[in-house]
């Protein structure tokens, strides 16, 4: 450790503006990932069948609208690397600014689209690339958001900071859960199908604007470089670590990350967002209970997540990824078992979604500082993105994907808890290569 390292802990007053400005983007982000989630039966009526506007749609559109959510998540690393490397060399503002108002745009024009029976077959491509367009955006959001997060943080508080991006993300999915569910229930299914799925998308206009204000305000962390190219501002350390041995180490870095959270990644999407369109394909449930259910799941993620960063600021990452990835793995089928169960009663199917949500909790709280600790400064947007976005591309993009057609090729309703387990395991073998006393440690 060089004196370099030791920076000045931040005014208080700075620390919770960037607590808030980092964390609005991911608000909204997820609000949207929620809200496409939700709507995926909708949205497989509308784009992706070639008489839209009616109910079901059948497995083959929702295959092919999990299929479009894949494909967005496949440029979220494209979106980490573009983004990233702004973040690294011009500052975390000017990265973080951009990414919300790209967001904003793309899932305001989804809002505003036609559909398949407005301009034929031209609507499921307008909206893929519109998806595309969230993904790189996305890409370049958790990267951004947790570097300025961590190097905000007071000492001794990076688990809890960073545990701010994934508290906000389930806000985010609550919010577009809890939109969904309003809609389902106040509107008749016909016009739920044919404008009513459009309101949330176009909410995301007033929260993106909101956003984008607070992050045009934003200050760059105590002890940034100037803006420009790294230069002879850098620590010794930093200069002295480029070349191809560096980039070998960086690169290891960032598999071990997609390594310790992939089991973070698959559950989180398993459980969060392809739930509710699983519950009505495979198990039969209406659209309002599967709606309830995410709303219940998305609960139970959002309470645990603040505690599990906080604890690991005291115990370390370790203990509490492990606990939540070893749980998983063995709780993943009782909890699919009893959503199965006829004879369960509604509250005992209540505090299975919830302690699923709970889990996914325990690995998201410490993840971001776990990721953060991983990277020096000068590549940590880039680094931990990249780490953060493949893992999602691969275990979270191909969730719905592979979860809805397996379950359709198989009739094994339990296929999700098949993913979520064998992703979990193999996570907490990487996640037993963390040290014990990393959360201790200043960021490099």
């Amino acid at each position: 450790m060089t004196p370099t390292e030791l920076l000045p802990a931040p005014p208080h007053a700075a620390a919770r503006r960037a607590l808030l400005a980092g964390s609005a983007g991911n608000l909204v982000e997820w609000y949207e990932f929620g809200v496409y989630g939700c709507f995926a039966t909708v949205i497989a009526a509308n784009f992706f069948t070639p008489h839209a506007g009616a109910p079901g749609g059948g497995s083959g559109a929702l295959v092919a609208t999990y299929a479009s959510f894949a494909l967005a998540f496949f440029f979220r690393p494209v979106g980490a690397l573009l983004f990233g490397r702004i973040g690294d060399r011009f500052g975390r503002r000017p990265a973080l600014v951009l990414v919300i108002g790209l967001m904003t745009l793309a899932t305001t024009l989804i809002g505003l689209l036609p559909t398949r029976a407005d301009i034929g077959a031209a609507a499921p491509w307008l909206l893929t690339f519109l998806r595309v367009l969230q993904g790189l955006s996305a890409g370049g959001e958790f990267g951004g958001a947790v570097s300025l997060m961590a190097e905000y943080a007071p000492p001794g508080r990076r688990g809890l900071y960073g545990a701010w991006q994934s508290f906000t993300v389930a806000l985010g999915l609550l919010a577009g859960a809890g939109t969904a569910a309003a809609l389902a229930v106040v509107l008749p299914a016909e016009a739920l199908y044919g404008w009513g799925w459009r309101v949330p998308f176009l909410l995301a206009l007033p929260l993106g604007t909101v956003a984008l204000w607070l992050r045009t305000a934003l200050e760059e962390p105590p002890g940034a470089p100037p803006a420009g190219p790294p230069g002879a501002t850098e620590s010794s350390e930093a200069v002295g670590r480029s070349g191809p041995t560096a980039l070998g180490e960086q690169a290891r870095a960032v598999v071990l990350g997609i390594a310790r959270i992939m089991g973070w990644s698959a559950a989180g999407y398993t459980f969060l967002v392809v739930l509710p369109s699983h519950l009505q394909s495979a198990l039969g449930a209406s659209f309002r209970d599967a709606l309830l259910a995410t709303t219940l799941v998305n609960l139970g993620f959002a309470a645990s997540i603040l505690p599990a960063g906080l604890l690991s600021d005291r115990v370390g990452r370790r203990p509490v990824m492990l606990g939540g990835a070893l749980g998983i793995a063995v709780l993943a089928h009782p909890l699919m078992q009893l959503l199965q169960s006829p004879g369960a009663s509604p509250q005992t199917r209540a505090a299975a979604v919830v302690t699923a949500g709970a889990l996914v909790g325990l690995l998201a709280g410490p993840g971001p500082a776990m990721l953060a600790e991983m990277f020096p400064r000068r590549v940590r947007c880039t680094g931990l993105g990249l780490s953060y976005a493949l893992a999602n591309a691969v275990f979270s993009g191909c969730a719905g994907l592979f979860i809805t057609a397996l379950t359709a090729r198989t009739a094994d309703a339990a296929v999700p808890a098949h993913y979520a387990a064998g992703a979990c395991a193999l996570s907490a073998a990487a996640l037993l290569t963390l040290r014990g006393n990393d959360h201790r440690e200043p960021l490099r």
